[in-house]
């Protein structure tokens, strides 16, 4: 055993490095000054009352409004999705999923450029429909995947259970089958609403220039304007969002078991 937790111990280290150590610099440029040297710091929260800019305020609206809506679309389509997937055959459900995650083995600007072409000519560039339906196409198989892993592992014989106790296929449906692949629904919820609402190179494309989203936001403080602090501080409000979305998820989860 001891030969394995020193196997471990690099990863750690590793881990360490690339996580925790980036992490406590976002939180130290977040609540301290522009222009600090390591020998005289100035702390201050001033970066985080900028939020109080209606400017800012309404970026994380639009932001949690479009992830939402997204969220909405790719569980409706992912799910029936995934449960016509899950109805073939094991070896036809396996190419399925293939076809699913094949768009994703070719680089994600390519992917977006694509979908520019195609709405330049249509006259919806630069619209709240491109970037929704950009965001759609981009994170839809991150919804279908684990909702097709909670039903292809559930037990099959509950249905034929609840069709023999005289349940209707309605019934069967929302207390087996719907009830069964929770998990795989709040994961994929989860996955397509912290993705969507950090994006920023699906609204730039699509979005245009001016169109700007909490990943924007982030983006142009870091490079465009220069003003790390204030990048770092909503680096760190977006994390705390996705932290809460997080625990609140697992939370309902729990509460279905």
């Amino acid at each position: 055993m001891k030969y394995f937790k020193n196997l471990v111990k690099p990863y750690v280290v590793w881990s360490f490095v690339i996580i925790l150590v980036p992490i406590f610099m976002i939180f130290l440029y977040s609540i301290t000054n522009s222009g600090n040297s390591l020998i005289n710091i100035q702390f201050t929260l001033d970066n985080f009352a900028k939020f109080a800019d209606p400017l800012y305020v309404g970026v994380f609206v639009k932001s949690l409004e479009l992830g939402v809506i997204t969220v909405g679309v790719c569980l409706v389509l992912g799910y029936v999705m995934a449960y016509l997937i899950s109805k073939c055959k094991e070896r036809t459900q396996g190419f399925l999923i293939l076809l699913v995650t094949i768009p994703m083995w070719i680089n994600m600007i390519i992917r977006i450029y694509a979908w520019k072409s195609i709405f330049e000519p249509l006259g919806l560039m630069y619209t709240d429909f491109a970037v929704m339906v950009g965001q759609i196409c981009e994170f839809l198989p991150f919804m279908i995947i684990p909702i097709h892993t909670s039903l292809s592992k559930m037990d099959k014989s509950l249905v034929e259970a609840s069709y023999d106790l005289g349940a209707n296929p309605v019934q069967t449906f929302f207390k087996i089958t719907f009830k069964l692949s929770i998990p795989g629904v709040l994961n994929g919820i989860i996955m397509v609403f912290l993705l969507s609402i950090s994006t920023f190179m699906i609204p730039r494309i699509l979005g245009g220039g001016d169109y700007m989203l909490v990943g924007n936001l982030i983006e142009n403080q870091f490079i465009s304007v220069g003003d790390w602090n204030f990048g770092s501080a909503v680096s760190l409000v977006l994390a705390v969002i996705m932290l809460f979305s997080i625990r609140w998820m697992k939370k309902i989860d729990k509460a279905d078991n």
